[in-house]
């Protein structure tokens, strides 16, 4: 069950979400408008009409499907990375990998092609989360369809940003975290898991975990909603000017190992970069020949810029304390 409270900070602080975001969540899922990998059909005048059918959907019907939250039956006629394709009585549209109930939760790349092959031919129950005549576009759940009829509207109706609301891991990809709130879908993109620097959501959170996250925006139309598990901690580069000097020596864990460096967090969020410049590489080195991740080390503090949350470090190998 959803759980939801007021969160106590002026909606006025509650940031706008960069538009763009959706556009990384949609990236996968737009794949349904190329050709499809694999489909049912063998002959190729089957696939093109297929195809033709596909992008003319009865659109009264998807619409009031749609608004009255309605729980449809649609056979699966082929799929592609992204999802699969459905299609009956009129009805044709898309369902996202990430909106399908047995193979979301697997991420290994060839178990993730066997697991939509074998939707193929099947029925399966589905809510329309997203519908957009003007592109063609017909977006159905199958995880939606697992809330009974009308509960998305319920949700949505009282959803509003500043919530902290609490919800089930359902998907991890490189772009962020979706989670189930019940009924409704909603997405912590990888700018808002952590203050810190976050090189994969798989860090931060686990498949199935129920983690309690901030409503940033609500997009009914879409059937969205993005979520900021970061905001439900002070921001700590707001007082890093203050609590770090430069020239101050401190101790330090290396997060990220990339070949111009090493980005090391000196607590929480507040993370550095040791530029390659600032290791002794003499020899030849490489930094991963230096310094590895989880790797505790002492670091002397380049400059603070706290506005752009960065911070210049230099790795400290005498031991030395200021």
């Amino acid at each position: 069950m959803v759980a939801y409270r007021k969160n106590e900070k002026p909606m006025s602080e509650v940031p706008e979400v960069d538009e763009s975001w959706w556009d990384s969540v949609l990236a996968e899922e737009e794949r349904y408008s190329t050709p499809v990998a694999r489909q049912k059909p063998s002959k190729v005048e089957e696939l093109e009409k297929a195809e033709s059918k596909k992008q003319d959907p009865d659109w009264n019907e998807v619409r009031e499907l749609y608004h009255q939250d309605r729980i449809v039956d649609l056979e699966v006629t082929g799929y592609n990375r992204g999802g699969v394709l459905v299609e009956g009585d009129g009805l044709y549209g898309f369902v996202p990998y990430s909106h399908l109930v047995d193979v979301a939760a697997n991420s290994e790349k060839q178990n993730r092609e066997d697991g939509l092959e074998s939707y193929v031919g099947r029925t399966l129950h589905l809510k329309v989360i997203e519908c957009a005549p003007e592109d063609g576009r017909v977006v159905f759940s199958e995880r939606a369809a697992l809330a009974e009829p009308g509960k998305r509207m319920d949700l949505f109706n009282t959803l509003e940003p500043g919530q902290n609301i609490t919800g089930t891991v359902t998907n991890i990809t490189d772009f962020g975290v979706f989670i189930d709130l019940g009924g409704v879908e909603g997405l912590i993109h990888i700018s808002e898991l952590s203050w810190g620097r976050v090189a994969h959501p798989s860090q931060i959170v686990k498949l199935g975990q129920d983690i309690e996250a901030q409503v940033l925006e609500i997009s009914p139309e879409r059937c969205r909603v993005a979520l900021s598990l970061k905001r439900l901690l002070p921001n700590p580069w707001e007082k890093a000017d203050t609590e770090f000097a430069v020239g101050q020596i401190v101790p330090a864990v290396v997060t990220s190992v990339v070949s111009y460096g090493a980005f090391a967090r000196l607590e929480a969020g507040v993370e550095g970069l040791i530029h390659a410049s600032e290791m002794p590489l003499d020899g030849g080195k490489m930094v991963r020949d230096v310094v590895g991740e989880e790797q505790e080390v002492q670091v002397r503090i380049l400059h603070v810029d706290a506005i752009n949350q960065r911070m210049g470090l230099s790795l400290n190998l005498d031991g030395d304390n200021v």
